[in-house]
């Protein structure tokens, strides 16, 4: 079931455009709306931000974020005016009673973004109001963690907690203005209100370098933004779904679904770093200074390039993209489950709310539940090699350079197909079309888990624990024989006395 799509006054000029460069009209606007970041950090730089009167700064960014949204969604813009007003008014009656004020805003906050997903989603990844409202989920529920976090004692705070917990709520103008923030909230990152505070107190005025380093993100994000539009150009999502694609040789194909899922990601990765960009220009990702003593603007960085690009495993790919998501899970889901004593399970429902935070689509549970599968299996085989493998013959494959030639090429084989496969559904969305890529390659990914499983709790259960229970032997002998020498040596030692 899909919304009503608001005709707007600028809707025929903006039409015009994208039909001219070949793009949704929808995917325009975002851009620009992203790029407007870069005009708006020079406009407060120049004539706002040396104004005293910190009221003005606000309603700069309040104003300018509300009227970018109205560009992209028109009336629907309402949908984030009232999570925001409900969030306020939740502080002002019930922050003293922080149970219950924290589980109204959290299901408040997820069950209008669920029921939005209801009523707009369809088989592609819609540019909707959807979008940049479930980073404003997020956003207030972390805000909402912040508030009751000022209520406890210092000492009862994480290092964490310490850091963006707010003693006193701000005003309703400073909460609009934080969540309106024009260059975060469209497409993130996530940051906490303690930031923006610090930001609009002039905290990282003081440091240069932010637009030489605001420039060169920009740089990265064009770059990247050109890449994947080129890439997908030869290998759309549609030619995936076709026999063509079924019929070309198998190694071909799991290579081609490699390649298409990098390029699948250079779509997300190039709007988070045009965005990093304006962020990083106007001055507000300040994370205070790197090991050579200079002003480190990551802060708010949502990917790190060099991770994402130069890694080898999945878990490369999980801590290397959507960074400050990540983050904010695990500071506000996984690290708030510590009370059940079980990090499998914290990390399991940390990957079960991230799923739900997406939508309904099977494709995204698919998609977490392959994350996990992955990162463990990826677990697994890295102590079976160094445990079993390198003990026996690492003084053989360390000294030779035809092993670290495989070894390499093997690894970037790897991150390749296995990035298409983990990416596919996600990308798909839907079961009867991520199922008919899946097929097409074979259920490779399906079968190399399944074949890894079976070796690895076999190998753990026939040779692994007899070699333990020789290992804790041979210990328990050795403890043994010392004890027995301490004990002749005192009896030598009393014979001489």
């Amino acid at each position: 079931m899909t919304e009503y799509t608001e005709v707007l006054p600028h809707n025929g000029i903006m039409d015009g455009i994208a039909s001219g460069v070949g793009v949704p009209v929808e995917a325009l606007r975002l851009l620009l709306t992203i790029l407007a970041g870069y005009p708006l950090a020079a406009f407060y730089l120049k004539f706002i931000a040396q104004i005293s009167d910190k009221t003005l700064h606000h309603i700069f960014f309040a104003g300018c974020g509300a009227g970018l949204c109205y560009f992209n969604y028109g009336h629907n813009t309402y949908h984030s005016l009232a999570a925001i007003l409900t969030t306020y008014f939740l502080v002002l009656i019930l922050r003293k009673k922080a149970q219950l004020f924290l589980t109204l805003n959290f299901v408040f906050h997820m069950s209008y973004l669920l029921l939005g997903y209801f009523f707009t989603s369809s088989n592609e990844y819609d540019i909707l109001w959807t979008m940049p409202h479930c980073i404003l989920v997020l956003r207030m529920i972390g805000y909402g963690f912040d508030i009751t976090d000022g209520l406890k004692e210092e000492s009862e705070l994480s290092k964490d907690q310490k850091e963006t917990a707010l003693k006193e709520p701000p005003s309703l103008l400073e909460l609009l203005a934080f969540a309106y923030f024009p260059s975060g909230f469209l497409v993130g990152p996530q940051f906490p209100y303690r930031r923006y505070q610090a930001f609009i107190n002039g905290q990282f005025r003081q440091h240069e370098g932010s637009l030489e380093a605001g420039v060169r993100r920009f740089g990265a994000g064009a770059f990247y933004l050109i890449v994947c539009q080129v890439g997908l150009r030869y290998l759309p999502d549609s030619y995936f779904l076709t026999p063509e694609f079924a019929e070309v040789p198998f190694i071909k194909r799991i290579y081609y679904l490699g390649f298409w899922a990098k390029f699948s990601l250079y779509k997300y990765i190039s709007c988070w770093l045009l965005t990093e960009g304006a962020l990083i220009c106007i001055g507000l990702t300040y994370k205070g200074e790197d090991k050579n003593g200079e002003p480190d603007w990551s802060g708010c960085s949502n990917v790190k390039l060099k991770l994402l690009e130069t890694g080898n495993t999945m878990e490369h790919y999980v801590q290397s993209f959507n960074v400050n998501t990540n983050q904010w899970v695990g500071q506000y889901v996984y690290k708030r489950l510590k009370f059940l004593n079980n990090r499998t399970i914290s990390y399991g429902a940390a990957l079960g709310f991230l799923a739900i935070w997406h939508g309904y689509h099977s494709g995204y549970y698919m998609t977490f539940l392959m994350e996990y599968m992955v990162v463990s299996t990826e677990k697994q085989i890295t102590r079976f090699y160094t445990k079993v493998v390198l003990p026996k013959w690492g003084h053989i494959l360390n000294n030779s350079d035809i092993y670290k030639l495989l070894y390499f090429i093997t690894l970037k084989s790897y991150n390749i197909v296995y990035m298409g496969w983990c990416l596919t559904a996600f990308v798909f969305l839907k079961y009867e079309r991520w199922i008919v890529v899946y097929g097409a390659v074979n259920y490779y990914g399906f079968t190399l888990l399944f074949v890894w499983a079976a070796f690895y709790h076999t190998y753990n259960h026939f040779f692994w624990s007899t070699s333990r229970k020789e290992i804790g032997e041979k210990e328990n002998l050795e403890v043994k024989n010392t004890e027995q020498h301490s004990e002749e040596k005192k009896s030598v030692d009393k014979k001489s006395d």
